[in-house]
């Protein structure tokens, strides 16, 4: 990978950090007017980006991961980062095989999804697919969470080790 090239794949990082920040300022916005289709356009805007900056540091080419290597080097990225994990990603890209799964293995008919707040006390979680706790920032697919906060601290840290090497 010569200069030319890291400098396209860190400004590409530069520009998915940035997407993923204002996608959380707009969800920020948007927590108290209860828009879902804001709140979840939000949440997906953060985990789209968050997974493109995932697979250009984490290839799962075996012929790109050198540049993985080298790219997480630059910008001082540990290889268990948070955003090396797609499962969250993975949960609402393919979220099709997600519902076929479901009732495959579930005779019930209760499917609940899109909850707002669903752990906020007086909650079950048992039938929720899909989940957004406003108070705490996380998010929830059936029994996982992920706190998007921690997606965004890190990054925010990529962001700002991607400063020395892009174009102003």
């Amino acid at each position: 990978m010569n200069g030319l090239q890291e400098m396209i794949f860190i400004s590409e990082i530069a520009l998915q950090s940035k997407i993923a920040q204002r996608a959380a300022e707009c969800l920020k916005a948007n927590e108290n007017s209860f828009d879902k289709i804001e709140v979840w356009s939000s949440i997906q805007s953060i985990l789209v980006a968050a997974a493109n900056v995932s697979k250009i540091l984490w290839s799962s080419n075996k012929k790109y991961e050198k540049r993985g290597e080298r790219l997480r080097q630059i910008l001082r990225v540990e290889k268990e980062n948070i955003l090396s994990d797609r499962k969250f990603r993975n949960h609402f890209e393919h979220y099709d095989d997600r519902i076929e799964e479901w009732f495959c293995n579930n005779s019930n008919g209760v499917y609940i999804d899109l909850a707002m707040n669903p752990s906020f006390p007086g909650r079950t979680l048992n039938n929720n697919h899909r989940g957004y706790n406003s108070f705490d920032n996380t998010l929830v697919f059936r029994d996982q969470s992920l706190d998007l906060n921690e997606v965004l601290k890190a990054l925010e840290d990529i962001l700002n080790n991607c400063k020395p090497h892009t174009l102003t």
